[in-house]
């Protein structure tokens, strides 16, 4: 029967160093070569079974720590080497391994002094948000991914591109919108592009959502997606194609630096190009004006979904055919901010969106409901917000359904322009680190402005009481 080897060089240092051990008194307590021993340690030879057994019988060593993934912290040093700041530092991972196997307690000093950066980037960013709302600009910021530079780009100007825009209404005309408007797309790419389109099952596509095989001129859609977002993606494909000197215009504007970048801003002006296809501007702005922002009649009207209807709501910004300056966010359950912007760019100072008291992050336990609060920020500030969770493509049996929630908001001195109405007041913050509201049941961490109150009499509502 052939040995069972293990290479655990490291940990045999380790282990030699934590006895106080040579490694000539070592390799003479369990009968080999101090040579030998030079090379196990250097992972050059490796441990049998016999060298296993006469270590455990000597030191009273358990076997099973020999056994541990050597490589445990590896995962963590992958995230802290793709941060922004590191990146391309190495080559590959092999080095992330000899660390993490030869050098595990500086490996754990790595994780933890990236995190300690990460928490004061944070805190930094923290405290710019904070002066920015006091009117005080500052150069305070954190290492970039190209996502960050092209989510920075498009949440602080107004969703509205002038270029795409006009060149999509201008090929709305000859298509028509509302519930033929597939249809008339699908015998488009056939007749003047020779595109076939055709709409595959899961199994047959089952990564893709839209993908187009110019081998042999077809045009892939997933029946997975709802009919108003088939109808996105086969707009998307006609946007790249006929608005593509439109979009490039508008691309110019950005003035975005890195490739990945301008790639993100490409597909975004793509999506907006084929919503402005379904939605044509002044159809889409007189309707709204006269049914005063009505989403869900909207949404009927253009056959189109309540996202798709509440987003374009906030593209109305023509000159001579303004509409109100609504904003959007578009979450996940955990949290995470997937995209967001505004007519007037997105008031993330002002308004924020991290409050776990939104009525967006409320959706998710009701998903058939749309939720309209009155929410007033700590300085007194208004707005009326409508969130509704989102259902995404349809499942296989085997995957948890996908949901995201997507809010609107608007400024309350707007409401008489709207049917929206009263819905309940809610009094919220920016985030939990720049939000001063007291004995508050929802926050997660304390703010930076204030010094934590530690008193072991008192229970306070919040785990985070401050002074």
């Amino acid at each position: 029967m052939a040995e069972q080897k293990v290479f655990a060089g490291p940990r045999i240092r380790r282990l030699r160093n934590s006895l106080g051990l040579s490694q000539t008194a070592m390799a003479k307590e369990i009968g080999i070569s101090p040579s030998y021993l030079n090379l196990i340690e250097r992972n050059q030879r490796p441990l049998t079974v016999q060298l296993l057994l006469k270590l455990s019988g000597q030191y009273d060593l358990n076997l099973e720590e020999l056994k541990t993934d050597a490589g445990g912290a590896v995962p963590e040093l992958k995230e802290v080497f793709a941060d922004a700041l590191l990146a391309g530092e190495l080559p590959g991972t092999e080095e992330l391994f000899e660390v993490a196997e030869a050098a595990p307690n500086a490996a754990n000093g790595v994780i933890k002094l990236y995190r300690a950066y990460r928490e004061s980037q944070e805190r930094l960013t923290d405290l710019k948000d904070l002066l920015a709302q006091e009117g005080k600009l500052t150069s305070l910021d954190q290492a970039r991914l190209p996502s960050d530079e092209f989510h920075e780009a498009v949440e602080t100007r107004a969703n509205y591109y002038p270029f795409t825009d006009e060149a999509a209404e201008i090929f709305a005309k000859e298509l028509g919108h509302g519930p033929l408007l597939l249809a008339n797309l699908v015998n488009w790419f056939k007749r003047e592009h020779g595109i076939a389109v055709q709409f595959v099952p899961s199994e047959v596509m089952p990564n893709l959502l839209r993908r187009f095989d110019k081998h042999t001129m077809r045009l892939f859609i997933a029946d997975r997606l709802s009919s108003f977002d088939q109808v996105e993606q086969v707009a998307m494909e006609a946007a790249m194609i006929v608005l593509r000197d439109a979009i490039d215009e508008d691309m110019k504007r950005l003035n975005l630096k890195s490739a990945e970048a301008q790639r993100l801003a490409r597909f975004h002006l793509a999506r907006y190009g084929a919503q402005a296809i379904m939605m044509p501007y002044q159809a889409f702005w007189r309707v709204a004006l006269r049914g005063k922002y009505e989403i869900d009649q909207l949404a009927s009207r253009f056959a189109v979904s309540f996202s798709q209807a509440a987003h374009r709501a906030t593209t109305l910004q023509r000159k001579d055919m303004e509409g109100l300056p609504f904003f959007f966010m578009e979450t996940d359950h955990a949290g995470n901010v997937l995209r967001r912007g505004g007519a007037m760019g997105y008031p993330h100072t002002e308004f924020g969106g991290a409050c776990p008291k939104l009525g967006v992050y409320a959706a998710f336990a009701q998903t058939r409901m749309t939720i309209k609060d009155n929410v007033e920020m700590p300085n007194g500030q208004q707005y009326i917000t409508l969130s509704k969770a989102i259902k995404g493509p349809k499942l296989g049996l085997s995957e948890r359904p996908r949901f995201t929630a997507f809010l609107l908001g608007l400024d309350a001195e707007f409401q008489d322009q709207t049917v929206f109405g009263s819905g309940n007041k809610v009094l919220v913050g920016p985030a939990c680190r720049l939000c001063e509201r007291s004995a508050c049941l929802s926050r997660a961490e304390p703010p930076i402005t204030r010094p934590l109150g530690l008193d072991e009499m008192v229970t306070g509502l919040s785990v985070f009481d401050f002074q």
